[in-house]
């Protein structure tokens, strides 16, 4: 399948069977491309990402050259359950990297979304640039491109996952799913074994939590953000709205007003749920979320949470209101 365009006749991925005769037959692909050489991948731990990552371990084991990045950006437990999965239950070829402090330390007194942005994107090239020279003997590039980014951009998606690698490592792609739409690659996850977790994981920005840490991004910030953020996705899977809302996230800003805990008055910022719901990301519909659940988010999160003392809930649909707030 080495054309951009799917065939007519490719049946809808949708049950085991289906996905294991497309993981036989792509397995046998990548090992007549890739023969006895290395792939590099970058592996966000994102559903297509990660596909692709198990799909060419079953492939070429070893071969693979999986580099992770934590730009301490990324939500709770995240990174670790890439280093559970990969590293031990897969015994993935695994690189990690801790850049939290690099990351952080570059986007102090930052407060400009769009400056935040090309920071996080322009030093992840970085450093995903620094490890891959430091390999030896890597010829091909793995990514997980999939169809709607071919229809999307045209065919020209080479910026999409790593933009930067240098001009002289002239690597061939091996893009195993790139025919698939987002179902089928969730479909084909749950067949090579992958946690329901990770292959249903929702959507998440590049950037992270960079663009929901609004303004300067402040670590105490950062971590009452991450925290909070973990609350609402436990709460959401507790009561089964984490399978039916397509997004869902908390967005804390850069002031505080005050309360009162033990008795004393207490600043803290405020924690702001963003719940919502989208075929196709271009317009979205608000979740209506039970008030019984939403009590108890709002007690957990200010009574778990150190620095956050309200809880808001964002009733935009969007247009109007972007999915995310920066």
């Amino acid at each position: 399948m080495s054309s951009n365009v799917r065939p007519e006749t490719m049946a809808r991925i949708t049950t085991p069977e289906l996905a294991n005769a497309f993981i036989e037959e792509q397995v046998a692909e990548v090992r007549a491309q890739v023969g006895d050489k290395k792939v590099l991948l970058a592996l966000s731990g994102g559903v297509d990402s990660s596909v692709v990552a198990a799909l060419l371990i079953k492939a070429i084991g070893k071969q693979l050259v999986c580099v992770h990045v934590n730009h301490g950006l990324m939500r709770k437990g995240e990174s670790e359950q890439v280093i559970e999965v990969f590293g031990k239950e897969l015994d993935a070829n695994l690189i990690y990297i801790d850049a939290t402090d690099r990351f952080l330390d570059l986007l102090a007194g930052v407060e400009e979304p769009e400056k935040k942005r090309k920071i996080i994107g322009g030093e992840f090239i970085k450093v995903f640039d620094e490890e891959a020279a430091k390999l030896e003997g890597i010829s091909f590039l793995a990514q997980g491109t999939i169809y709607p980014d071919i229809l999307e951009s045209d065919g020209v998606k080479a910026h999409h996952n790593v933009g930067g690698l240098p001009e002289d490592m002239a690597m061939e792609l091996v893009e195993p799913v790139k025919l698939l739409y987002k179902d089928e690659v969730r479909v084909v996850g749950e067949a090579l074994g992958l946690p329901h977790a990770m292959v249903y994981r929702q959507p998440f920005p590049g950037p992270g939590l960079g663009v929901r840490c609004l303004g300067a991004i402040t670590r105490d910030r950062l971590h009452a953000l991450r925290e909070a953020d973990a609350i609402l996705r436990e709460e959401f899977d507790n009561c089964g709205l984490a399978e039916k809302v397509w997004q869902y996230f908390i967005a804390v800003p850069d002031f505080k007003s005050v309360g009162v805990r033990d008795n004393k008055r207490y600043e803290g910022w405020p924690a702001i749920i963003r719940a919502v719901n989208t075929k196709d990301a271009m317009t979205a519909t608000i979740e209506e979320i039970p008030y019984s659940v939403l009590h108890k988010i709002t007690d957990r999160i200010t009574h778990e949470v150190e620095g956050i003392n309200r809880v808001l809930l964002d009733l935009t649909p969007k247009p109007i209101g972007t999915i995310e707030w920066e």
